[in-house]
């Protein structure tokens, strides 16, 4: 017989400060309840018809959005489970730049599913592996899903077919205008290899007054500002581009002239001047038209660029600067001086336009068909695109960038992969019941793991239809689509935000789809952040660093008594 140990209940393990939960209540469940809230708070900004947040962040900015990205990027999450979908969401929004609301909305579901698992007794291992099983099969059966392509020669009306939906979902009502807009923009920057393009060239300035008519894509880029000096306007300009500053050159070291009268101080000016001046004449022998000024430029420099007639445009951003000169095609000077041939660039036409009251400076570059173009100009024009919004206000300015931005990533997305599954929530309605099959078929305890996992998916177009139709509204929606969806050839059933029948549409009839690629992306990470969560049994956390916060002490501590 074994002598029992008497049990200490207070053996220190942990330093003092530190919070140590175990277990499934303590540790699983309250996991979950912190992901299901952040879930809850995105839902309703999910599709057509999502309702937009007001955010006001610790600088006091104030964003008015329904995307997720943006929501999440500002509502500062600090609750470890909760951090972990926020870290699949921004995964998402890297690789594709679209469906971030996907993720959180789905993973908070699976979460949901599998807490009525765990209570019932089923152990985490059992439910992670189910949901790794259904999760290969659901990406297995969405490439079976596909059933359209991009065609090969991209034409305007192709392009932005494939783009409207995921912009509606943003800016609903404004699609065919701004889907129009990215189309041109990408389809003026597209390289021949489209695998190339690049999101970066498609460029947005903002510029407050008038609406969203009055938008329009300029080849080049736009600057809010206008020139320094009273050049406005050239065509078929040398240009070149200094990151320093146009000025007389300051020694390092101190130094000190003694002058003995005003003819010697007349002449110690005249010196600085001519020297300044036989700069300036250099580069503009050297055919410079255009300079771009990434610092500031000296009154007395600018008065000589002047009287050698060269446009002088500061851009003191050094990112900007970079696009500028992938643009002209020139090399970032850092000495001030005529450029060689090879470091000079080119720019067609140069001139500052007034928009909304708004004086902006254009650069731009003439394509064939342009009025004025050259025929005899050889080598690859510009590649850069801009997009002059129009908007009564800032915020609505910052959410139809957001709507523009994600267009052009699912452009890039869809010269990777150019395969489009059936939106209006079809595909996950089709998903969950292969699934649902596919678990019917298994045996073990994983199977209610699968089975789970395929109610989860039911999620979306449960969603789509509340947002749209509320809450009863939208379970009828629901039950008329897996009716449908039963039914041969009934794959492309979507919900139908408008419901101008029973509330569900055939989705490529309507030309609603999806990127296959944004989906695939958005079920692993949803999944894989799911498992994550649930794979956690223990949370352990230390004290906060630091002291305790003195108070604000009144007046200036330096002052005198």
């Amino acid at each position: 017989m074994s002598l029992k140990v008497p049990k200490s209940n207070n053996l220190q393990l942990f330093k003092e400060g530190y919070k140590y939960l175990q277990g499934l209540d303590e540790a699983v469940l309250r996991n979950i309840q912190a992901v299901n809230e952040l879930s809850d708070l995105v839902r309703t900004s999910f599709g057509p018809n999502g309702r937009n947040k007001l955010l006001i962040n610790h600088l006091g900015r104030l964003f008015v959005t329904s995307d997720a990205a943006t929501i999440i990027r500002e509502v500062e999450v600090v609750h470890p489970a909760a951090k972990l979908l926020v870290m699949a969401s921004q995964a998402q929004e890297a690789e594709m730049g679209d469906a971030t609301n996907m993720v959180i909305i789905l993973a908070g579901e699976l979460l949901k599913k599998a807490e009525n698992l765990l209570i019932m007794g089923l152990h985490p291992s059992e439910v992670i592996k189910g949901y790794e099983l259904a999760s290969v099969k659901a990406q297995a059966e969405l490439e079976k899903l596909s059933t359209f392509s991009l065609p090969s020669p991209l034409t305007h009306d192709t392009l932005k077919a494939a783009l409207k939906p995921a912009i509606a979902s943003k800016q609903y009502g404004y699609e065919d205008q701004l889907s129009s807009l990215v189309t041109e923009a990408a389809l003026a920057i597209m390289p021949p290899n489209p695998k190339n393009f690049n999101v970066d060239n498609v460029r947005v300035v903002k510029i407050m007054g008038g609406s969203l008519a009055g938008s329009k894509v300029v080849q080049g880029m736009v600057f809010g500002r206008e020139p320094e000096g009273i050049v406005k306007k050239v065509s078929r300009a040398k240009v070149a581009v200094f990151t320093t500053a146009l000025d007389i050159a300051q020694t390092e070291t101190k130094g000190t002239v003694l002058i003995k009268n005003a003819d010697e101080m007349l002449n110690f000016t005249t010196g600085e001047e001519k020297q300044l001046e036989k700069i300036i004449k250099e580069i503009a022998d050297s055919g410079v038209k255009v300079i771009i000024a990434g610092s500031s430029v000296g009154e007395l420099a600018m008065h000589y660029l002047d009287r050698f007639g060269v446009a002088v445009l500061k851009v003191l951003s050094k990112f900007e600067l970079r696009r500028l000169c992938r643009v002209v095609n020139a090399t970032p000077l850092a000495r001030v001086g005529a450029p060689t041939p090879e470091e000079a660039g080119t720019v067609d036409v140069f001139e500052t336009v007034e928009i909304g009251g708004d004086r902006v400076t254009v650069l731009r570059q003439l394509l064939p068909g342009d009025v004025g173009f050259d025929p005899a100009s050889k080598g690859e024009k510009t590649r850069t695109a801009t997009i002059v919004l129009r908007g009564a206000t800032s915020n609505h300015l910052d959410d139809l960038e957001r709507a523009i931005d994600d267009g052009v990533n699912v452009i890039k997305s869809l010269m990777k992969d150019a395969r489009l599954v059936p939106g209006a929530g079809a595909s996950e309605m089709e998903l969950a019941k292969r699934v649902e099959a596919y678990g019917s078929t298994l045996k073990g305890l994983s199977q209610h793991g699968v089975k789970k996992f395929a109610s989860a998916l039911e999620v979306i177009p449960r969603t789509l239809a509340e947002n749209a139709l509320g809450g009863a509204e939208g379970n009828e929606v629901l039950s008329r689509l897996w009716a449908k969806h039963e039914q041969k050839g009934g794959e492309t059933w979507g919900v139908d935000i408008e419901a101008e029948t029973d509330g569900t549409l055939q989705a490529d009839k309507n030309q609603i789809y999806d990127s296959l690629a944004a989906k695939m992306w958005a079920i692993r990470l949803a999944a894989e952040a799911a498992n994550s969560v649930l794979s956690v049994d223990s949370i352990i956390m230390s004290k906060a660093a630091g002291g305790p916060k003195v108070p604000q002490q009144a007046g200036n501590w330096d002052a005198d008594d």
